[in-house]
């Protein structure tokens, strides 16, 4: 009876995801933010002057791409097999 408590709770302490899972997660973590910051600003300081850079590439096309993207990764990190060797 003791070993299977003790393997149980040696089984309850281990984390859901590998370290390579991890990884993968902190790299989808950082484009995502990368996207936001990039889709940041482009207002004009005064309210009554309109700002044609609202409408650059950068804010239209490249960050949401690289939010995309980062959630993309996301979804592969939780769904890659921690158990997984490389040979």
């Amino acid at each position: 009876m003791s070993k299977k408590i003790k393997k149980q709770e040696k089984e309850s302490r281990e984390f859901l995801f590998g370290k390579r899972n991890y990884t993968i997660m902190t790299i989808g973590i950082v484009i995502i933010l990368i996207g936001f910051i990039l889709m940041a600003g482009g207002g004009s300081d005064d309210p009554n002057v309109f700002n044609e850079n609202i409408y650059n590439f950068q804010r239209i096309r490249l960050a949401p791409t690289l939010v995309l993207i980062g959630l993309a990764i996301e979804i592969y990190a939780i769904m890659a097999n921690p158990n997984k060797t490389e040979n």
